[in-house]
């Protein structure tokens, strides 16, 4: 594995590149999407992105849980969990390494 991250600023750098906006304006075009997404999710919404995925928030139930150390049991408190469940175009893209 590379150990390569991709950042706001590749993606910002990327829509500057691809589209012809402003870098300023590639920047604010990014957080903006970014920002919708997680009004979405906070909001309890599904976001669906075709052809990539679908990001959606899960309630937990609160449970027992142990200390693996120790084996004690520890109580685990209900919390929201953000999940992702990629395409089967992704999937397959992964899987086969192409780019586009």
């Amino acid at each position: 594995m590379s150990g390569k991250t991709l950042t706001r600023m590749d993606l910002s750098e990327a829509v500057f590149r691809e589209v012809g906006l402003s870098r300023n304006d590639s920047a604010q075009l990014v957080e903006s999407v970014l920002q919708h997404v997680s009004d979405a999710l906070v909001a309890g919404e599904q976001v669906k992105i075709s052809s990539f995925g679908t990001f959606s928030v899960r309630d937990k139930a609160a449970r027992v849980g142990r200390n693996p150390k120790t084996g004690d049991e520890v109580p685990i408190s209900p919390r929201r969990v953000l999940t992702f469940r990629p395409s089967h175009l992704m999937k397959e893209r992964v899987v086969s390494g192409t780019k586009k």
